[in-house]
Parts: C-alpha cells; structure tokens; sequence
C-alpha cells in the first residue's frame, strides 16, 4: 500500500514519465482495476474503509484524528478467525489507543499521531490551523535531499516487511499469512533522494493538462484556503520541480516492493500468495491549480488496485468501477472466511479475477468527504460513464469521466443531462441522510476537540504504537540450544 499515490502516475495506467519497473512487470501480471477509487480521499478515513469494508458514516472515521472503535471489524480479525498470521509494517494511521485493530504483530510505529489533534472544526471553517493543515510550502520547496522524516520512515518500514517475510516464511505454526506492508511515499513533501531525482534528468516530466487555479466551486475555494495557495506564488519550474520529486518517490517505493517480492521468491512462497497493490487516495499534482488531496476529482480519489497471483488467475483489465470497500470482502473470499464478514459496504473482486463477472456493468461506488475543507458531507457516486459529486452547501457536479476525463465539464446544469442528475439526487436521498450525518461529523469533531484539550492538560499519556521487542530471545542466547537456534533460523532448512 502507498500513501498518495494516484493512478495516473504509473505507467500501467498511461503515464508515460513515471518509471517503475518493478510496478510495471507486476500489473502487467496481474488483473488491472482501471476504476478504482478511494471512497474517502484523505488518510485516515481511505485506510478505515479498506481495513472495515465500510464507508465513514458507519464507522465514525471521517477524518485524520478520527478513532475507529474496536467494536468494527477488520479483514485483519476476519483472517485471524480463518487462522491467518496478521502483520503490519508501516503506515495506517489509527486514532486511539487500539492500536492493532485484528493484526496480531505491528513491526512499526506510525509516522502520524494517533490522538485527537488533527480534529477539523466545520464551525470555524474559516480559520487555517497552520501547524498541521497543508500549505504551499511542499511545492516551492520541492527538490532532493539525502534524509528526511518520511525517508527514514520508508526505510524502516521496507526493512521491517522484508524481515517479516523472512520470519513467517521459517514460522513452525503451518499458518498461513497476510503481511501489510504500508509505505508514506510518494506522499508530499515533494522531496526525494538524489539518486531517484536524477533518474529523471533526461525526462520530459509531464506537467498539469488543467493548470489554471479557476477555482470556480466553492469546495475549490475552500480547499484552496486551507492549503495556504493564496499565500505563495507558485512557478512553473515548482510545479515541474515538485512532479519530478513525485515520480522520484514513486520509483523509490517501487524499488522497495522489489526487495519484498524477491524477498517473497527467495523464501520460496511467491507462488501460493496473493499480491494486492493499491493506495489510499491520489494527488492533484497541479490539476485545476488543486494539490495534495481532499476531493473526488480523478487526480485525487482514482487508486491503483491490482490483483496479482499469476499461478491461480491469468491477467486482465477491468473497466467497471471498484473501490477500496471491496478489498474486505476479496481477502475474506481468498481465506474462506466469507461466513464470518457481518455488514459491509463492498462486494469480492475474485468474480473479475476469474472471468465471472467480466460482463458486469452496474457496478455503483460511493464516495464520503467529511474532513477539513468541507463545511457539510461531500457524497460521490460513480457508475457507468458518470460521476456525480453532491454536497448540500455546494452546487452539484455531474462529469462525464468517459469522454471528459480531466472533467473540465460539469454538467450538472445542462438541461440536456437533468434527468441524470434527478436521478442521482434521488439515489443520494435513498442512501444518506445528510442532514443527520451533518449533525454526527459535527458533535464528533466536538467531543474529539474537547477531548485532546483535556488529555493536554497535566501529565499527558501517549498513544503512539511502540513495537515490543524481547531481545532476551533473539538470535542466541545461552537458555538456548544453538542447535535448535540454527536450525530454525535457516530457510529453506
């Protein structure tokens, strides 16, 4: 899993820039999702409805400071009943003190904090919270360095997901194993080691087909206002800067998912495991003068997703529209645990991976937006050759993704497309009531504010994730038979 990574950035979905070998060879391998979309195109809550199968308003998990309760099931519980190993290694940004939310092991930290304090506030929506809202300054900084936070972090967590291949691959227990190896890259800051910077020295480095700031919607408004973009002066050479840094990170965390595949080769169990690639959202990248996320235009809410197990299903190209909701229901179908999911928002996508429902057409994916830059829930439905985007305090957006895939064209006020957009309203009104999800977002966000004021005041208890290491019982150790340490230790032995 990669954090901000759109589609359009790698190669097996058009981009002719990007270079990503170890990507490339892998989709071409794989069944492709050509539709895939984060349900909710910010961290936290993308990360929620792909570990639940659930969209926000279920969960409670509408934004970055969000808490999922331990109450809601995960494919990570699902597979533990169906006697899988659970591990993560990286990024998934739980809120709260539950922590492990069904993984039996976490080898990592996470690289953002789990309490409250990243709690928007819709009733202050007019003032920027500096110290951790986006600001511009990700673009006019853009350019290499050798070290930085989310560096060492990818480090680690592609170290951490390769030794844990190695020890579940030498595990005497006979279970099998779902390994989550979650990066931060190419997640903005826009800054990249010199090394993949210069891999695209002689590149043509593709810049925003709809670069104009027009900002004509007031969401665009908003989010302009909450990234800070009337505050800078943004340059050609920024943008460009700032998208070769991109790409750059996008063959850094392509050479990690190298060393875990040939880790996974070496080990011996690359042909009876299933690799899911995806990411929780996108990136503007500079389209319609929009960066970083926080909306359901393509840039930002299209995902890479594809399925790859050569041995069991040959590769494919999907059309129909599929979303991270339906990663749940494909790992409970992959371990047999499809008895135990209780509620869930999505469907398996195993029928595409074999051929049975190839032919499908009516696939519908639904969106939620209830996070900083929204002032009342933004709701997305995509189906067909349609996406339609509604919120309550905003005029309605209806784009025709098929033959206007930069969507320049809102068509929501066509007369010629109104019978479109009645329909999608009413299908809005079958599925949501957003006058009562308003009031929930708004009492949440309260209660968290409230909360974190409180637990800042005196002695102050983190709820970050430390991993637990017991050095007393590593590698050898005299209570220890170094025969037996030897022996289980070597793979294959």
């Amino acid at each position: 899993m990669y954090d901000q990574m759109t589609a359009g950035a790698l190669r097996t979905y058009g981009n002719r820039t990007s270079r990503t070998p170890v990507l490339d060879r892998l989709a071409d391998e794989s069944v492709v999702f050509d539709a895939a979309y984060s349900n909710s195109p910010l961290c936290t809550p993308a990360r929620y409805c792909m570990m639940t199968g659930l969209l926000p308003s279920a969960t409670g998990g509408y934004d970055n400071a969000a808490y999922l309760p331990s109450t809601v099931p995960t494919f990570a519980h699902y597979l533990r009943i169906a006697g899988y190993r659970t591990v993560l290694a990286g990024k998934m940004h739980f809120v709260g003190p539950d922590q492990l939310h069904g993984f039996e092991e976490r080898r990592t930290t996470d690289i953002y904090p789990a309490d409250f304090g990243w709690t928007p506030d819709w009733t202050r929506s007019e003032e920027r919270i500096d110290w951790w809202y986006h600001n511009m300054s990700s673009v006019t900084d853009a350019g290499t360095a050798e070290v930085t936070n989310q560096l060492l972090y990818d480090d680690e967590v592609g170290a951490a997901a390769v030794r844990a291949l190695h020890d579940l691959a030498r595990a005497d227990d006979g279970r099998p194993f779902c390994l989550v190896a979650s990066f931060t890259h190419p997640h903005d800051p826009y800054v990249a080691r010199q090394r993949y910077w210069d891999a695209y020295e002689d590149a043509d480095i593709d810049m925003p087909r709809i670069p104009s700031p027009v900002h004509d919607h007031p969401h665009h408004r908003r989010l302009a206002h909450v990234s800070d973009v009337a505050a800078s002066t943004i340059t050609t050479n920024d943008v460009r800067r700032a998208r070769r840094a991109y790409y750059a990170n996008c063959s850094y965390v392509d050479e990690w998912t190298g060393r875990i595949m040939d880790a996974l080769r070496a080990l011996g169990k690359a042909d009876d495991t299933v690799t899911v690639v995806t990411a929780d959202h996108g990136d503007m990248l500079g389209e319609h003068g929009l960066w970083y996320k926080m909306n359901f235009h393509e840039g930002a809410a299209r995902i890479p997703l594809f399925l790859h197990s050569p041995r069991t299903w040959g590769a494919a190209r999907v059309a129909q529209p599929v979303s991270l909701l339906d990663v749940l229901p494909t790992l409970a179908e992959i371990a047999g645990a499809t008895d135990e999911v209780r509620a869930q928002d999505g469907e398996s996508l195993l029928g595409f991976c074999t051929g049975d429902r190839l032919g499908t057409t009516d696939r519908t994916v639904s969106g939620e937006y209830l996070a900083e830059g929204a002032v009342a829930p933004i709701v997305m439905l995509r189906r067909g050759r349609w996406k339609f985007v509604h919120c309550p305090a905003d005029p309605d957006q209806l784009f025709d993704v098929a033959s206007d895939p930069d969507e320049v064209h809102n068509l929501a006020g066509d007369p010629a497309h109104a019978a479109v957009v009645d329909g999608f309203r009413r299908e809005v009104a079958d599925r949501w009531d957003l006058g009562a999800l308003h009031h929930q977002v708004l009492e949440s966000q309260q209660a968290r504010l409230l909360v974190t004021r409180a637990l800042r005041s005196g002695s102050f208890t983190s709820w970050e994730w430390t991993p637990p290491r017991n050095s007393g019982a590593e590698y050898m150790r005299n209570h220890l038979d170094l025969n037996d340490v030897e022996r289980l230790a070597r793979w294959p032995r």
